[in-house]
């Protein structure tokens, strides 16, 4: 609904509730100015207890708020766990929006009180309300044999860079799943995800990653449910890059040849980061070298003269430069995703980062936010 918390008069506080009790996972931001809603998540999630509920304003992220902002967060739990009939303690909370700024608590009460009224405008209607700067909702979903779905929705388009940028994801499941098996998944999900994800190499203090699973559909095989999140966690991750601020184009690079994951993930992001390789891809520059540079200072290890390097799809470097035609490789770079495939020379393993194209209107966008 919307509850004027937003200066535009768009939705932006929701609410989910589930008739059962939840397990559940999370990750959030570790900046350590991290928001009221992180902290107190994390210490719910520390606490072990199932929950049920979860309620999100966009427009103001009640960061850097003190302890009246910690107060207004507590009382957003327990308006909405008193208007749902849940534990207080049963119900995570997020906020996203501007820095520095107390919620306007007598709208969101207000709000949270005829909430009950909305809740029923499903999955689209929710990824609308969490949207700030995003141009389109982020919605994701898989099923699994015998009928279980998970459905996922994200919010995200500035601030975005590992740890985990500025944004919510949320995904729902009724797929029975014990908690201890999900969170212990859940670190290398989000990992594999929205920490390969960056726009412009700056971290929030308000983000998070959730999954809530309330067993109503039954048991399913652990491996098959735990792909399929990952599957929409990943079609998510995308979608953020996609629809970064000012974005024109989805940046994607694949690291292969690396000695651990680890390092080819940070390869990959090193590159997607890089205002440099972001320009040239606005620009539909094959310029392969910001590529070497990139991949050179991000601390992973390479063999120079065994490291490949492909432009959607053609080579441009194999150890010493390769012949090709710019014209046509430019022309190539023209498309809604520029892919580059890098191969470090030094072991088996691979990784994949996405981000976006660094345009004049993210810096128009990010001149304008709050005046």
């Amino acid at each position: 609904m919307a509850a004027g918390i937003k200066p535009s008069g768009k939705t932006d506080l929701s609410g989910v509730v589930s008739a059962t009790t939840c397990t559940w996972a999370f990750a959030g931001t570790r900046s350590t100015t991290a928001a009221a809603c992180v902290t107190r998540n994390r210490d719910l999630y520390a606490g072990g207890q199932g929950v049920r509920g979860l309620v999100v304003n966009a427009g103001i992220a009640n960061a850097a708020t003190g302890a009246r902002g910690a107060h207004d967060n507590e009382d957003m739990a327990d308006a909405f766990g008193s208007v749902m009939n849940v534990a207080a303690e049963q119900v995570l909370t997020a906020s996203t929006g501007i820095i520095g700024h107390l919620l306007p608590m007598d709208r969101v009460l207000s709000g949270i009180e005829h909430l009950p009224d909305e809740l029923d405008g499903g999955a689209d209607a929710f990824a609308h309300a969490i949207m700030t700067t995003d141009t389109r909702v982020k919605l994701a979903h898989a099923t699994l044999p015998g009928g279980a779905r998970i459905v996922g929705t994200a919010k995200g388009s500035g601030m975005i860079h590992p740890d985990m940028a500025t944004m919510f994801a949320f995904a729902f499941t009724d797929a029975e799943v014990g908690q201890t098996a999900l969170r212990a998944a859940f670190p290398a999900i989000v990992a594999r995800t929205f920490n390969a994800v960056t726009v412009d190499g700056d971290t929030s203090t308000n983000d998070m990653a959730v999954v809530l699973a309330n067993g109503e559909a039954g048991p399913v095989d652990l491996k098959v449910f735990l792909e399929a999140l990952e599957g929409v966690m990943r079609d998510l991750a995308r979608q953020i890059a996609a629809d970064g601020e000012g974005a024109s184009k989805l940046l994607t690079v694949r690291v292969t040849g690396a000695r651990s994951e680890a390092e080819a993930l940070l390869a990959a992001r090193t590159c997607c980061v890089s205002p440099l390789l972001k320009s040239a891809v606005h620009g539909n520059d094959p310029n392969w070298g910001r590529v070497i540079m990139a991949v050179g200072r991000s601390g992973a290890a390479v063999d120079i003269e065994r490291m490949k390097v492909s432009v959607q799809g053609q080579p441009v470097f194999a150890g010493r430069p390769l012949p090709y035609e710019d014209a046509a490789v430019s022309a190539s770079m023209k498309a809604d995703e520029v892919v580059f495939d890098v191969d470090l020379g030094v072991g088996s393993a691979h990784g994949e980062a996405w981000g976006c194209d660094l345009s004049a209107e993210y810096v128009s966008i990010n001149a304008d936010y709050t005046t």
